[in-house]
């Protein structure tokens, strides 16, 4: 079923407006730098990780954790970050460190977000539960990725144990990955938390993705654009088209179903997230691209996303 561009933009602009009104906000003194850190401590340690840890405390894990959903995401992600590593080194000559971050934001797409409110709004709340199970492993695979890449390139010469434990180290710090291995474990471990508990988490959550847009609104103020603008322009359209094309290549390939194809293809289309200027600013390297690709690909996915909407139908 093709979708009119007015039913496009009322499932993606509502997203929009919010990060935009936390970026309104900001940039005229209305919220101040001090209250965005706040607001993204609260959502990035706390309320996220509880919506994570709920959903998937929950999830049917052997009907969401489906190889073909998972190769398909997983295939576009890597050929992104292999487009933007060797883009970044052969086509734009970048020192190999810089080719890495570069191919970094070419990997991590903004799976929460983005991902979830405009999959959410497209199709409803009951068709997140491949979204979850590619988030589930979203930070684990690209921090073991882009961390070990890192390492093998710039030669520290500190052996296989200790890069192995940066990678691991990197990961379990982040407080969505402890969110999702604690609800791994209430899965897993057949326990029903109390009702109290349960209806506090719910509390929670019900704060997470709408604090969390007007909170990436003001954070991207900070982002200014400058230079770097045919890489970057190579970053948008490694993220918002080849990684979602590739996807949407793997999950036809492999009869992926309708529900888990929209959401691994939508997964894909997202733009980089705020963790791959982190994860140049933690190198050092390459963080003026990382930074105005944050910015300019979120703001090009109004355009794009509405594509692969109209797309799937």
């Amino acid at each position: 079923m093709d979708l009119p561009i007015e039913a496009l933009l009322d499932v993606t602009l509502p997203v929009f407006l919010v990060i935009g009104f936390g970026y309104a906000a900001v940039r005229l003194s209305l919220f101040s730098d001090a209250g965005v850190d706040g607001l993204m401590k609260f959502t990035q340690n706390f309320a996220i990780p509880c919506l994570l840890f709920r959903a998937i405390s929950d999830l049917d894990l052997g009907q969401t954790f489906q190889w073909p959903l998972l190769l398909s995401f997983y295939t576009g992600a890597t050929c992104g970050f292999l487009a933007g590593l060797l883009g970044a080194r052969f086509l734009f000559g970048r020192p190999w460190p810089d080719a890495v971050a570069i191919g970094f934001c070419c990997l991590f797409s903004n799976s929460v977000l983005l991902g979830l409110p405009i999959t959410e709004r497209a199709y409803g709340a009951g068709a997140l539960a491949a979204n979850y199970a590619i988030i589930a492993l979203h930070s684990p695979f690209c921090y073991a990725l882009g961390i070990t890449v890192m390492e093998v390139v710039r030669h520290s010469g500190r052996g296989l144990l200790t890069t192995i434990r940066a990678v691991l180290t990197a990961m379990f710090r982040n407080a969505l990955v402890i969110g999702i291995a604690l609800g791994f474990a209430v899965n897993l471990s057949g326990a029903t938390p109390p009702q109290v508990f349960t209806e506090a988490v719910d509390l929670m959550v019900r704060a997470a993705l709408p604090a969390a847009l007007f909170g990436l609104g003001g954070v991207l103020v900070r982002y200014r654009p400058e230079g770097d603008l045919v890489t970057v322009l190579f970053v948008c359209a490694v993220s918002l088209i080849l990684h979602p094309a590739i996807t949407w290549a793997m999950g036809t390939t492999l009869g992926l179903g309708q529900a888990p194809f929209r959401s691994a293809v939508l997964t894909a289309a997202m733009a980089p997230g705020v963790n791959t200027y982190i994860f140049a600013n933690m190198y050092g390297v390459a963080k003026r691209v990382a930074a105005t690709a944050v910015l300019m690909a979120t703001a090009l996915s109004v355009l794009t996303v509405s594509v692969w909407l109209g797309l799937l139908g």
